[in-house]
């Protein structure tokens, strides 16, 4: 369909421990349209990270299909997983992942820098996220130098560098207070409505999966509603 952006067919991840075969995703149906916020819920051990590793090509099936924008992604090789991942998504974790060595402007560069951006465009473009994460004033400071919630804004900006299709968010307001974590969702708001970003966001927390147009509860591997 046009308008489908993801979809998992009959997605079984399998994962041998020992002698034992650990179904992580069990048959999973999940398809996300064009556009939508759709947040992920379910308890600890449901599969939502797993889920997470296929919808964002960090991962491929023991069975079944996904798709991306149309394109059937689940067997390809490493390095052709990771210049789609590179294209067509941004990421954002809960622990904010940024490099520690790099202030935050350089650590928004960096993943242009894989895509082959020219040195120029991929300056003006981090400046540019920058100013719209409201954090222009702080791009030469280094993740020790900024608040939980500065450092997630940086996050956002960089999940936004290569101007991705899709924006996977993980738990990301977790290791944030709930006023940072409000601005946050906010952010992520603004990048579905008014950008046209494709938001899918795992999340425990009720209150936050409710900002998104449709959740999806996840429970042994399997969507059971949505």
């Amino acid at each position: 369909m046009n308008d489908t952006i993801i979809e998992l067919r009959d997605v079984w991840k399998i994962y041998k421990m020992g002698k034992v075969d650990v179904n992580a995703l069990r048959g999973m149906n999940f398809r996300v349209k064009r556009n939508e916020f759709v947040s992920i819920m379910g308890p600890s051990g449901s599969g939502k990270s797993t889920a997470v590793n296929m919808v964002g090509c960090l991962d491929i099936p023991t069975k079944g299909d996904v798709y991306l924008d149309g394109k059937n992604i689940a067997h390809l090789p490493e390095s052709t997983l990771a210049q789609i991942r590179g294209r067509k998504i941004g990421f954002i974790f809960q622990t904010f992942n940024l490099i520690q060595t790099l202030s935050a402007k350089e650590n928004i560069i960096l993943p242009m820098i894989f895509q082959g951006i020219p040195a120029d465009k991929r300056e003006k473009r981090a400046e540019k996220l920058l100013r719209l994460v409201q954090l222009e004033d702080r791009m030469n400071h280094r993740p020790a130098e900024l608040s939980g919630g500065e450092q997630q804004r940086v996050a956002i900006a960089r999940s936004l560098a290569n101007d991705p299709d899709v924006i996977l968010a993980d738990e990301p307001t977790g290791n944030l207070d709930s006023k940072t974590g409000r601005i946050v969702m906010n952010f992520l708001k603004d990048l579905n409505k008014k950008e046209g970003k494709t938001i899918v966001m795992v999340t425990h927390d009720a209150e936050l999966a409710k900002h998104a147009d449709r959740i999806a509860y996840l429970k042994d591997g399997v969507i059971i509603k949505q």
